[in-house]
């Protein structure tokens, strides 16, 4: 059974600042729709506020958060400990995408450190906090970002990333429309 906690304590923020990984997972209203689930890392994560938290989205083959979130809101984002003491935290909410050239983009982005690539901020306001035992999940090595994401987009540079958004970031798998900056 999952504890229940009102907020993100400090004592959980400093567990989500530990974790290297986090999953993202999202759907559409149909039944028919894909369940999305993301695994997401290179410390894009930040909690804003005891109840919200962002996380940089960097570009990539399709932008499923953001459409499920500006269809029905609905995001869980998951960390798992890989090492040391077992435990799995859940923070289930409302999520939307935050796109550069926004005032909230201009609120949330001196939070992070901007990577290459990054097409939107997930900003999720959470209303259920749940932490539970984490015993089946495997002890890993010590984690390492991978440079391959950054590298690439700088590969395409600005002109040629917002070429690919167009190109692949505005459809979800399902057919729901996309929202991107220009």
């Amino acid at each position: 059974m999952a504890d229940l906690h009102p907020d993100i304590t400090d004592r959980l923020r400093d567990f989500i600042a530990k974790q290297p990984v986090f999953f993202v997972a999202s759907a559409p209203l149909s039944a028919e729709g894909h369940v999305n689930l993301s695994p997401k890392g290179l410390d894009t994560f930040r909690v804003l506020v005891p109840n919200r938290v962002g996380y940089l989205d960097m570009t990539g083959s399709g932008n499923e958060t953001a459409a499920h979130t500006a269809e029905n809101g609905r995001i869980t984002i998951m960390f798992c400990a890989f090492e040391g003491p077992p435990k799995i935290l859940r923070l289930f909410g409302r999520g939307r995408a935050v796109l550069p050239g926004t005032s909230e983009w201009d609120e949330f982005i001196p939070r992070f450190e901007v990577l290459q690539g990054v097409r939107q901020i997930i900003v999720a306001d959470i209303h259920r906090v749940a932490t539970s035992c984490g015993y089946g999940v495997p002890l890993l090595g010590e984690a390492h970002d991978r440079d391959q994401m950054t590298k690439w987009a700088a590969s395409k540079g600005e002109q040629g990333l917002a070429e690919y958004r167009r190109q692949k970031n505005t459809v979800s798998i399902d057919g729901l429309p996309v929202a991107i900056a220009d």
